[in-house]
């Protein structure tokens, strides 16, 4: 929502003493906020007047009778006086074109990708026949099953706990997976702490699981011929390293990650189960709105600021230990690591999501978390992937 920034009275419809007949019983605001002028803007309620609570416990009392009438409710001061301004609850309507376009740019990323990069399908037989992308079609139904498995677990607990949410996006990025994985967007404040945990852990859990399968499946499948001209004349090649989980599956089902033939490599399904490990272990990074930040908070409270503060410098201190302690060729991971670590300093500072009910976290969801904290560092490697040649 876009804050008016325009002065009181300038372009707006006239102020009235009374309160407005669609907002919320006058009894509500009692001993909490002294109304003495209101207007409408829009289908948004303005509610000029004196906090007689602290700001944030306005918000809190108020919060529930609002969301009750259909409204998210904000406290703003302009110009010197305090406004609560009630806007109407996003309600999606239509067709959602944006999501759909995405998806579909992004399957056709992943189709290209993963033809032309884990199926060695000629790019010259792409262009004679572009139905040939279709042989790379397990590998896009693995990324996009476990990039959208997670991203609908956060929608479908959203929705539980009536917070707003659209459905994910897709980004399409011509990168060694063809995406840059999925997003949703949730709008409006978090009811409590048990909302924002359960709304942070439920895509990783739901991603982790669906990534379990595909790779088990992948795992079972047979391996991608490799073209011998490909192994003779590459000056360059991709490794990606194996997380402990993934490991842990291989051996538990008895299948090799990697085959003493140059012509042989895993099957692309596998390297979509890779992918979801990988997205798990990041979204897992406790800062910020990350999962791990909305988890941390909601677990921790106000206390998971310090923790907030130091995972930037834990990042920039493992890219500096693979620069200067492990040594030469690891530059690629050495790059991700510091771009993170940019990333997670920007994450820091805007902070993660702020619950209106505080209440701590039961010991349930405390364990919960543990686990799954635990499970995002079974996908970890410091050294994700590396260029060879």
């Amino acid at each position: 929502m876009a804050e008016d920034t325009e002065p009181p009275g300038s372009g707006f419809p006239e102020r009235t003493a009374s309160l407005p007949d669609d907002g919320v019983p006058r009894e509500a605001f009692e001993g909490v906020f002294r109304v003495y002028e209101t207007r409408t803007d829009g289908d948004r309620l303005l509610y000029f007047g004196q906090p007689q609570a602290p700001e944030d416990e306005v918000v809190r009392q108020l919060w529930s009778a609002f969301r009750e009438e259909g409204f998210e409710l904000h406290l703003q001061e302009r110009l010197g006086e305090f406004v609560l301004v009630a806007q109407p609850r996003s309600t999606d309507s239509g067709f959602p074109w944006t999501n759909a376009i995405l998806f579909v740019a992004t399957v056709f990323s992943t189709l290209l990708v993963g033809a032309v990069g884990w199926y060695w399908v000629d790019p010259s037989t792409i262009a004679e026949n572009p139905l040939a992308l279709l042989e790379a079609w397990p590998f896009t139904v693995a990324v996009l099953g476990v990039l959208g498995v997670h991203e609908l677990g956060h929608y479908v607990m959203s929705r539980y706990h009536g917070v707003d949410a659209t459905l994910p996006y897709f980004i399409p990025v011509p990168t060694i997976f063809g995406t840059m994985g999925a997003v949703i967007k949730m709008r409006g404040k978090m009811p409590d702490r048990r909302a924002l945990f359960d709304i942070g852990v439920a895509g990783p859990l739901a991603g982790l699981a669906a990534t379990v399968v595909v790779t088990a499946v992948g795992l079972t499948m047979d391996p991608v011929s490799v073209p011998r001209e490909v192994v003779q004349e590459s000056d360059s090649v991709i490794r990606l390293a194996d997380p402990p989980l993934l490991e842990l599956m291989a051996d538990a089902l008895g299948q090799p990650l990697k085959y003493d033939d140059p012509t042989k490599s895993v099957n692309p399904v596998v390297i979509g189960g890779w992918v979801g490990m990988f997205v798990t272990f990041l979204n897992l990074v406790p800062v910020g709105q990350l999962d791990g930040g909305h988890m941390l908070r909601a677990m921790l409270g106000e206390r998971q600021e310090s923790i907030n503060a130091v995972v930037p410098l834990a990042l920039f201190g493992l890219a500096g230990y693979l620069h200067y302690v492990v040594g030469a060729g690891l530059q690629d991971s050495v790059l991700l690591w510091t771009v993170w670590g940019g990333f997670a300093m920007l994450l820091a500072l805007n902070g993660p999501a702020r619950p209106i009910d505080e209440s701590p976290l039961g010991w349930r969801r405390i364990l919960v978390g543990v686990v799954t904290f635990l499970l995002g560092l079974l996908c970890f490697t410091p050294v994700p992937f590396q260029v060879v040649g």
